[in-house]
């Protein structure tokens, strides 16, 4: 089977890979090549998005399968249907799980739950992207599939504040500071360590059925924002200081943060898996929270380039807290 993999070196495609590789998939990637492959086995097309109409090199190629990692806004999957159209036998799409409604009217998600999210453009973008996509199958029989991973993490932190790529949060909690944690630190997630939704991925590859079809693949495990920050606390063998501050307020100080808290994060979600698992027999997610972000952490101090802290965000949670705990304090006295 040959696949061509749009990037393919990120959080969740490094797995997805890594994967392929060791099935010993006939495995492209496309990129600028700024690095070289981590992959031993898979091959390398250099090129950009921009330049992918006139690439003679990709365009020589027919494929099983393209994934385009890096597509995010209409515009990308309206360039990709003009590129592979007649030229793959699956074209799969990775949308979000956070295009799913936004607040939810009920807090199981299915693939069928509704697609709206007023609060974050990216996840407009990418509900625009799907019905652009849904409409070339209906209509010429384009054949996609569209996966909407979750919150998903590798070589990333999964927390919303001082973390993902940065180290800060780690470094705060190693250090006694205290970390914020939005809303009450009550409400229901699902954090999804990027082995597992690979080998979920993977089996929708080449798979006939799965074409028009859309698709989340998570875990099953149901923490709570707390408990995310207290394994993550854990996992450095430390205690997490953890302050509360409400969403609406947190988004107040920092306005970008509006989409991954209000459009997503704050509120309680729970994916029903029972599709993927109908398509892929037998795929469950192994890894918990508390294995995997060890392994994360383990990850970010095998090379200390990777440890950022930021002085920047340092000042800016101290300073979101100094308020917060100041007016709390008025409003005691």
């Amino acid at each position: 089977m040959k696949i061509l993999f749009i990037g393919g070196t990120g959080n969740i495609s490094s797995a997805v890979s890594s994967l392929a590789v060791s099935q010993e998939v006939d495995l492209f990637l496309y990129n600028r090549g700024k690095r070289a492959s981590p992959f031993p086995g898979a091959s390398t097309i250099l090129g950009d998005v921009e330049t992918m109409r006139t690439n003679s090199e990709l365009l020589k190629h027919t494929w099983d399968a393209v994934v385009n990692w890096i597509a995010f806004k209409e515009e990308d999957v309206e360039r990709d249907i003009n590129v592979f159209a007649g030229r793959t036998g699956q074209y799969i799409f990775i949308s979000s799980a956070s295009a799913y409604q936004k607040p939810p009217a009920h807090p199981v998600i299915t693939e069928s739950t509704p697609l709206a999210n007023p609060f974050w453009q990216y996840s407009r973008d990418k509900i625009a992207s799907e019905l652009r996509l849904n409409a070339e199958y209906r209509e010429r029989g384009f054949p996609v599939t569209i996966v909407r991973p979750s919150l998903t993490y590798s070589t990333v932190i999964p927390v919303p504040i001082g973390g993902w790529a940065e180290y800060t949060v780690v470094d705060r909690i190693r250090n006694g500071r205290k970390i914020i944690v939005h809303g009450d630190g009550s409400s229901l997630w699902t954090v999804t360590h990027a082995d597992d939704f690979a080998v979920g991925f993977m089996g929708l590859i080449g798979h006939q059925e799965a074409i028009g079809e859309a698709f989340h693949i998570t875990s099953d495990e149901i923490l709570t924002w707390d408990q995310i920050h207290q394994a993550l606390a854990e996992a450095v063998g430390c205690q997490a200081n953890i302050v509360h501050i409400p969403s609406d307020l947190l988004v107040q100080f920092n306005e970008d943060w509006r989409g991954s808290l209000l459009g997503d994060k704050s509120h309680s979600t729970i994916f029903d898996n029972t599709k993927i698992r109908k398509f892929v027999p037998g795929f469950t997610a192994t890894i918990p929270f508390k294995k995997g972000i060890k392994r994360t952490i383990d990850w970010f101090e095998a090379d200390t380039g990777r440890m950022v802290v930021k002085q920047s965000t340092n000042e800016f949670i101290d300073r979101i807290l100094a308020q917060y705990e100041k007016a709390a304090h008025v409003a005691r006295s």
